[in-house]
Parts: C-alpha cells; structure tokens; sequence
C-alpha cells in the first residue's frame, strides 16, 4: 500500500482533464500452478474549482493458488514445499490535492482488509514549481498502521512505517529532463510473514532425528534508503521518446538491491502510444536468511519475537536476480475514451546455489484498462 502512497517517481508535466472515470482489470499468473492473483480497480478523479482536485481509487483482489511454505524440497526432490492459499483483500485510497500559488499540496488516506492483514496509511506530498516551472521539488512523508493475525499466539500484532522522499524533477532542455529522488524509511513491529516458516532436524532420541517446521523469526526493526534516477528524452523526428531509469536501495536486513529499466514511448499517428519495456532487476540475500537450519547453530523459538536469533526461509529475502519484458498499448479513441492494454513477463532465478529453482516465480500479467474523460 504505501508504494502507492508516497510514489517514488515525478512524472512528466501533462495536460489533463477536469474529471476522469478508469476501470482496469489485471491478471497476474505464476506458472506451475502457483498464485493467480485477479485485480479489479475503479478510479474517480474530479477537479473542484479551478485549484482542488479529488482522486478515489477503489480496489478488489482474489488470490489463489500455492505458495512456498518456505521449508526446503524433501531429500530426492527438488520441489520445495507448497501450501496452497485463498485470499480476498479489499482496498480504497483518496488522494486530495491543492495548488497555493508555486506549490501543490497533496494530502492522501489509504485502507487495505483482507483476512489476516488490516492495513491503514497516509500521506503528505509536496510539489513546488522554480525556475518558472523548469524545476519541480518533491517533498513527502507517509506512514502506514497495520495490524497482521499470527496463528502462534493466536494474537494480533501491530506494524508501523514511516517513510520521507526528497526529489527533484529537472528540465534540461525542451526535449530533456531528469529527475532524481532520495527516500528512507523505517519499519517496526512483527515484520515476519505469518504464513512463512523454516525447517531444522531435531534429534528426538539417539539416534532418531525429526525435521520440524518453526515459524519464522525476522527483525522487528527495519530501515531503508533508496536512491533513484531517471532520464526522459523526446525524439521528434522519430515520433518517440525513452525513458531510462536505475534505482539502489539497502536496508538493515543486509539488503542490496538494484533495478534498471527503459521504456520506449512510439507514437503511431496521433491517438495511439506503443511502450516496449525492460527491467532487470538483483539483490543479495538478507543476512538471516538460511534454506534451512540444519547447518546452523540456531535454536528457533516457538514464539518468535523479532528478536535474539533470527532466520528466514522466504525465497524473496534470498540472492536473486528478475528480468521483466513488458509491452502496453494505449489508444485515444476520442478526447473522451482511452483504452490500454499491456502484458509483461516476470522472471525470478535464484544467485545462491542452494535454494533450489522451484522455490522462484516465473509470471504474466495481463492488464486491461478503460478511461472515460470530461
């Protein structure tokens, strides 16, 4: 929820219309069976006055399909283990924003329910306008309350983030601009994955050993920094632009991450935009993070508390590398519709070794949108 709060990226000044109605349908499928997740989405935006605009964004989320437990592929096998998952998540956020004079005040609420996970957040955006509007300062806060059911207790345990954004969108020339942004954040409360666990061999008896599954046991405190830069670059003569972008992020769980990405934007006659894309993306494991805990002195806790000895089984806190290949279409067909279709390919590969390949996504997603202005 709150990438959708506090947006890291400063778009490109467009004309707009003084109200808009959007539906768009996503369908996001895992292969081998893994999660499909159907995503339905209802947008209102409406100015009111010539200063004030109102966005609401409502938003209806069925998944399905299995999942990583995160305990590791039995011997002879290199399918790790699955449980399967059923979920619903309903969600709406309002975003209301002012202009006084240079500067545009954006204030946004946000809530997401679904059977576990009740998540509530906010945001507060600046925009200023410098240099006669060839200078745009980005500055943000948003924060996040959520409340995550754990079936060890049974209980239901909070976690908190705040988050802060400084950036700067830059016109280099008619044709050119850059923007770059500088965020951080922390995270506190039970930041583990109430669903994930982690496997170690006991020894019952002389001689006779258990594998055993434990919940898993992540810090109860994260911070993060985040660095982004991206370029724009409008080619005329060839009725297109690019788009280039590279962010580096670290946190405390030992994290290093690094994402590149270029879009291309092709005009085909006036009412109709092509936008092939690539993104890659990689990351090292986090430091607690094990495929097991056989080869480890770790004890796991039967009630874990972000705290003492920590570990994690979840492939996504692994080292691993993603390659996205995605293309969207967007047609005018009247100043007052607007349609967009796009699917992207997803791809996971795991960079450690030893977590084996089932553990990985490999995705598509399919998104179809429509668009009624005024």
């Amino acid at each position: 929820m709150l990438a959708a709060l506090l947006v890291l990226r400063s778009p490109a000044p467009k004309a707009r219309a003084d109200g808009s109605l959007a539906y768009k349908y996503e369908d996001y499928r895992e292969a081998d069976g893994r999660i499909a997740v159907r995503t339905q989405s209802t947008s209102a935006e409406q100015d009111l006055g010539f200063d004030t605009r109102l966005k609401l964004t409502g938003t209806l989320d069925a998944i399905t399909g299995a999942t990583p437990t995160g305990q590791p592929a039995p011997a002879g096998s290199g399918q790790v283990g699955l449980t399967q998952l059923h979920e619903r998540r309903k969600a709406w956020s309002g975003d209301l924003s002012h202009q006084f004079g240079p500067v545009n005040l954006d204030a946004g609420f946000a809530e997401s329910r679904e059977g576990d996970y009740v998540s509530r957040g906010w945001s507060v955006t600046t925009l200023t306008d410098l240099n006669d509007k060839n200078t745009t300062v980005r500055a943000g806060l948003a924060g996040t309350d959520d409340r995550v059911e754990v079936f060890f207790e049974p209980a239901w345990l909070p976690k908190h983030t705040r988050d802060a954004i400084l950036g700067v969108t830059q016109l280099l020339n008619p044709l050119t601009f850059v923007t770059v942004n500088l965020s951080g954040g922390q995270a506190n409360g039970y930041l583990s994955e109430q669903h994930k666990q982690v496997e170690k061999t006991l020894q019952l008896f002389p001689g006779v050993f258990l594998p055993e599954a434990f919940a898993e046991n992540r810090p109860d405190h994260r911070t993060k920094g985040l660095a982004y830069l991206s370029a724009n670059r409008a080619l005329p003569k060839l009725h297109a632009a690019v788009e280039g972008s590279y962010r580096f992020y670290h946190d405390t769980y030992g994290v290093t991450a690094e994402t590149i990405e270029l879009a291309w934007f092709q005009h085909l006659g006036p009412r109709l935009i092509l936008q092939p894309s690539v993104r890659y993306f990689q990351q090292t494991a986090a430091s607690f993070y094990h495929y097991n805990l056989d080869d480890t002195a770790i004890v796991p806790v039967r009630l874990p508390n972000g705290q003492g000895q920590l570990y994690s089984s979840d492939f996504r806190l692994s080292a691993l590398d993603t390659w996205s290949y995605g293309l969207k279409a967007i047609w005018t067909v009247a100043d007052w519709l607007q349609l967009d279709l796009a699917y992207a390919r997803y791809d996971m590969h795991g960079r450690d070794g030893v977590t084996p390949a089932s553990a990985y996504v490999r995705a598509g997603i399919t998104t179809a949108g429509i668009k009624l202005l005024w």
